[in-house]
């Protein structure tokens, strides 16, 4: 990889040809008082370890996964006032 040093007056004046510097594979250092203080390198993007469908046909549900229970029924019923009629 080839490395381009240079001052922040010329990163400022010269950023779009830098970035298409970048973009070919040089590393751009941007330097302030001929210190390193930056870098422009081409970005890549992040790559998903997710893979659509990967879990197909592993899970199996049951006819009735939840049920019914009595007593939340019963607490439904008489909050609902159905018993009241």
């Amino acid at each position: 990889m080839t490395t381009h040093v240079v001052n922040t007056h010329e990163a400022k004046s010269r950023l779009s040809e830098l970035i298409r510097e970048a973009e070919q594979g040089t590393e751009v250092i941007v330097a302030r008082n001929g210190r390193p203080v930056a870098k422009i390198v081409a970005w890549t993007a992040a790559k998903s370890s997710r893979v659509p469908g990967s879990w197909s046909g592993q899970i199996v549900y049951g006819e009735d996964i939840v049920g019914s229970d009595e007593d939340i029924v019963e607490m439904f019923d008489e909050s609902s006032g159905a018993n009241s009629l």
